[in-house]
């Protein structure tokens, strides 16, 4: 049998079923959601993880429109399929607006709703007695409740998120926009909200604090993403293909598809997730890319790493409370409520009785995503021959010639213009890093020993690397250090060789002076 084609960037679930497009069935999750306690709802989750279908999916089937559901868990599930008039805005584009701009795009959505259900335009300034009147016209007209799903409610705001000028001006002419859903409750029968970010409800929402916010639910863990065991449920063709194309068995490439676009949980306990966008996409082209994060990173993400001094080695690792990532974005004395809700770190462990939860870059797509965002930063703009230099290392380390690896890393400084804060050796400690996390190999910085603490352990599949930097200074003194500490039996328990390395740096030049390799 031959498989259904992938929805690439479709986000209308009408489109995907009437073109026999390949669907993930979550209906379900709907069904769940439209007959809980709570009226109103929220869902958080990453860029490009199905939201935007999945309030196309509520949008059909509060319309009633039974056919499309036909073969799916809802269709078991739902006896009456009543209809209701849906209103539906989607503020995916409202991005890169002042206010004057983002209001008369306001305008335009609420006069597309009015065109569609045929209500008369009432020429009014304001949108919140725009919408408050829609809502009012559409009740009294259809004698029914009104349905109200807004997709990526939080678009026109993130990218100033980290602007305190423009913020709090386009936060309320949101606030504004989004008032009538308290004052019209009476004539609303359902009311849900997408979103990257969790913005306080006082600063959007004004009174409405009745919102249910369903991000953290363990119910609702997998409703936007795949599960391995829909992959396999799914998918089989699709694997089958790109095994054929990458030549490598079944199992393979489920373990690497594994390890690039795996590792999403959005509460704990929870199934594995993995990233929809870039698993279709590989399907459908038969590689394995950078897709997810390829398709756009945020500006507002690296702004935000500046604003808050956050070095690459503190990206990951992180322990904290729910309240500490699952928190307003306005309100954060941290990075970590961005990180988490934009998809770039994931819950990897937690307690949910104590709320305490590690935190840490999911997969190998987002880790070698970030790094490359971050590497200008490190080698003034010189990317294009860093990537290069990083591949060429790449190969040398897997086949256990670091001397090569490093010889490569000398020469690429020694070309590269003089970059600023270079004077300590902290910079050098987080290039390398970075370095080292774009290779896709295990990397860590100040590891603990008993004796002290190593600048950098580094794991391949073939051997375990520790490796102490110095700043002008020589590498005798860095392995001098390695020795006299006893690093290595801290990790003698890892059942692979290990290989100390010296590495010292000259400040002047911005390169490696001199290094020096020794197995323990």
């Amino acid at each position: 049998m031959a498989r259904k084609r992938y929805p690439i960037g479709i986000q209308t679930f009408s489109e995907i079923r009437k073109g026999d497009y390949l669907y993930v069935d979550k209906t379900e999750y709907v069904y769940r959601m439209t007959h809980a306690d709570a009226k109103y709802m929220f869902l958080s989750r990453p860029r490009r993880f199905g939201k935007s279908l999945l309030a196309s999916t509520l949008h059909a089937y509060f319309e009633g429109r039974k056919e499309l559901f036909e073969g799916l868990a809802i269709a078991n599930m739902e006896i009456e399929w009543e209809q209701y008039p849906v209103l539906h805005f989607d503020m995916s584009l409202g991005k890169h607006m002042d206010k004057d701009a983002l209001n008369r795009y306001l305008h335009n959505m609420l006069q597309n709703n009015e065109l569609r259900l045929g209500i008369k335009t009432r020429d009014v300034e304001d949108t919140n007695v725009r919408f408050t009147n829609l809502i009012m016209d559409i009740y009294h007209q259809t004698g029914k409740q009104v349905v109200v799903l807004i997709d990526e409610y939080d678009a026109p705001l993130l990218d100033v998120v980290h602007e305190e000028k423009d913020l709090p001006v386009l936060r309320n002419v949101m606030r504004n926009f989004y008032s009538p859903l308290k004052a019209c409750d009476p004539y609303l029968r359902y009311v849900f909200l997408t979103g990257i970010t969790k913005f306080s409800q006082l600063s959007i929402f004004s009174e409405l604090n009745n919102i249910k916010n369903i991000s953290m639910e363990r119910e609702y863990a997998d409703i936007c993403g795949i599960t391995e065991e829909e992959i396999k449920r799914h998918m089989k063709e699709g694997m089958d293909e790109l095994a054929d194309k990458l030549q490598v068995t079944h199992d393979e490439v489920l373990d690497a598809l594994k390890e690039n676009y795996d590792g999403y949980h959005f509460t704990w306990p929870s199934p594995d997730v993995y990233n929809p966008y870039s698993l279709l996409n590989a399907f459908s082209d038969g590689r394995l890319n950078s897709y997810w994060f390829g398709s756009g990173t945020p500006t507002y993400l690296i702004e935000m790493l500046r604003k808050y001094n956050v070095l690459p080695s503190e990206i990951g690792g992180i322990e904290a409370m729910a309240a500490d990532f699952d928190a307003p974005t306005e309100q954060m004395e941290s990075i970590v409520p961005l990180l988490y809700q934009s998809g770039y770190i994931t819950i990897k462990k937690g307690d949910p009785q104590m709320e305490i939860y590690l935190l840490d870059i999911p997969n190998k797509e987002v880790r070698v995503g970030l790094m490359r965002s971050l590497l200008p930063n490190y080698v003034n703009r010189q990317v294009r021959t860093c990537n290069v230099t990083v591949a060429k290392m790449s190969l040398a380390i897997s086949e256990g010639r670091m001397d090569d690896a490093l010889r490569l890393l000398q020469t690429f400084l020694g070309t590269v213009p003089y970059c600023d804060n270079t004077d300590y050796e902290g910079h050098y400690q987080q290039l390398m890093y970075i370095i080292f996390s774009m290779l896709s190999y295990e990397v860590d910085v100040e590891v603990r020993t008993p004796h002290g603490r190593v600048d950098m352990v580094l794991k391949t599949r073939s051997k375990l690397y520790l490796i102490e930097l110095k700043l002008d200074r020589s590498a005798d003194k860095a392995m001098e250090q390695i020795n006299l500490k006893n690093y290595s039996d801290r990790f003698a328990l890892c059942k692979l060789p290990v290989v100390k390395v010296g590495i010292n740096f000259d400040s002047k030049k911005g390169t490696i002076e001199d290094w020096k390799i020794e197995t323990a």
